[in-house]
């Protein structure tokens, strides 16, 4: 089993969700790179550097997880090349719902035909966070909604400056 596993997305902002699929994973490798997408064909939020502070901020000060297990980076190349840099031959992909499925399964076999060695790991978050998205928790805090049960209190933070 590979020791290293790459967890790429935009995290634009990180929810309990990707937090969920960060915790699992870390019983499975020894080392996770959360990798932050800084593609241009997508409108984020927050800039690649704010996002990755808001992702350390959540992982190492709210929530304690093990720095030396967890590396945040950010991206602008093929995950399959992200792979091959890090010497990992796994990517985490997170399922929340059927919906996920189609698209997830796509992108696994686009990365597996880049690259044959490469296989995609699938984790669920738990239960009570599988309805969560990103999108959802920037909709709800623009309406003045309450995110506690959505993300860490950094991100809630970080959210209310930016909005």
């Amino acid at each position: 089993m590979s020791k290293v596993a790459i967890y790429p997305g935009t995290f634009d902002p990180i929810t309990f969700g990707h937090i969920d699929v960060i915790k699992k994973s870390l019983r499975l490798f020894e080392k996770i790179i959360v990798a932050v997408s800084d593609g241009e064909n997508k409108k984020y939020l927050f800039d690649a550097d704010e996002r990755i502070e808001i992702v350390k901020k959540a992982l190492f000060s709210d929530l304690k997880l093990n720095k030396n297990k967890i590396m945040v980076i950010s991206f602008s190349s093929l995950t399959t090349d992200l792979c091959k840099k890090y010497k990992s031959n796994i990517i985490l992909r997170g399922l929340r719902a059927a919906s996920d499925f189609e698209y997830e399964f796509q992108l696994a076999g686009m990365n597996r035909k880049l690259n044959n060695n490469i296989e995609t790991l699938f984790l669920m978050s738990d239960v009570e966070n599988q309805i969560i998205s990103s999108k959802f928790v920037k909709e709800i805090i623009k309406l003045g909604g309450d995110i506690k049960k959505f993300t860490t209190k950094s991100t809630i933070k970080s959210l209310k400056e930016k909005i």
